[in-house]
């Protein structure tokens, strides 16, 4: 059983939803995404998914293009890249997938890489431009190496293609919650529920929901029908506002928190967080400092 298969195996024990939280590989700098991912980690996140920035990032809104490009400018690469997976494995027991194109993947040859992700510590990847009925020797490559292969499910899937993609994905499955890029939204698509009725109708594996859900009462709906949700563009977009504010630190910590809280089992509480999974103490919790400025 895998790493992910464990965490929502343990989190549909307790009932309890499962927070994924997106963060941009190097953005403002790897030491702050090192500083940010334990953070949410200690304050509530159950799986991390690291986007490695990539110069065409055709599933992405403005919000994580912008990110991307300023981890570009300041160096971020694969190399690095598999160095803030070894120091957030050494820190963190939370599940680490990567977000990632074909391209990247292949210019390095899919063994190759993932021979060295799963060295580092890596549980899976996400890879938006790799449908699982051409994923081919790329995809058997990826998935022979231990790594869970985490295929999208979109609004305008067939009900023969979401079994194509139940069937093939590992660890969860990803639905994207509308046609279009990420991006925080206002509101929830309106026929999101019914998608996920669709989904659930052909598989009992995890479906973790995502593109758009920005807010604790978008998370607290979600919740009610899926095993998780997916949040990135807010928690980009207040890296972005407050990268050289010395208390961005204690506001992602925060606002992790506030989106955890809603996808707690309601008959645990607080508590339900108290088996954290971070391998060392940062010590204790910043009191509530007030929302932060998302």
């Amino acid at each position: 059983m895998s790493r992910i298969d464990q965490i929502f195996s343990r989190l549909r024990a307790k009932g309890e939803r499962a927070l994924v939280a997106y963060f941009t590989a190097g953005d403002p700098s790897v030491e702050v995404t090192e500083k940010v991912v334990c953070a949410a980690v200690e304050n509530g996140a159950d799986l991390i998914e690291l986007g490695f920035p990539f110069s065409d990032p055709l599933a992405d809104g403005p919000v994580i293009q912008r990110a991307s490009q300023r981890a570009l400018q300041h160096g971020m690469n694969f190399e690095r890249l598999i160095r803030l997976i070894e120091l957030l494995r050494a820190r963190v027991q939370a599940p680490l997938v990567v977000m990632t194109y074909v391209n990247p993947i292949l210019r390095r040859g899919g063994g190759v890489i993932a021979k060295d992700l799963v060295q580092a510590g890596l549980d899976g990847l996400i890879i938006p431009d790799l449908p699982p009925d051409e994923s081919g020797e790329l995809g058997k490559a990826l998935r022979q190496s231990g790594l869970d292969l985490i295929y999208l499910a979109a609004p305008t899937s067939s009900p023969e293609r979401l079994r194509l993609i139940a069937r093939r994905s590992q660890g969860f499955i990803y639905l994207v919650s509308l046609t279009g890029v990420t991006g925080a939204r206002d509101q929830l698509p309106p026929d999101l529920i019914q998608h996920l009725r669709d989904l659930r109708a052909v598989t009992k594996k995890p479906i973790c929901v995502g593109f758009g859900i920005s807010t604790p009462e978008h998370a607290r709906v979600v919740g009610e029908w899926a095993d998780g949700v997916v949040v990135g563009s807010a928690i980009v977009r207040l890296i972005e506002e407050h990268a050289s504010s010395p208390d961005l630190i204690r506001r992602v910590g925060h606002f992790i928190q506030s989106l955890k809280a809603p996808l707690e089992s309601r008959g645990s509480g607080s508590g339900a967080r108290g088996s954290q999974n971070t391998k060392s103490d940062p010590g204790p919790r910043t009191p509530d400092p007030g929302p932060p400025t998302p």
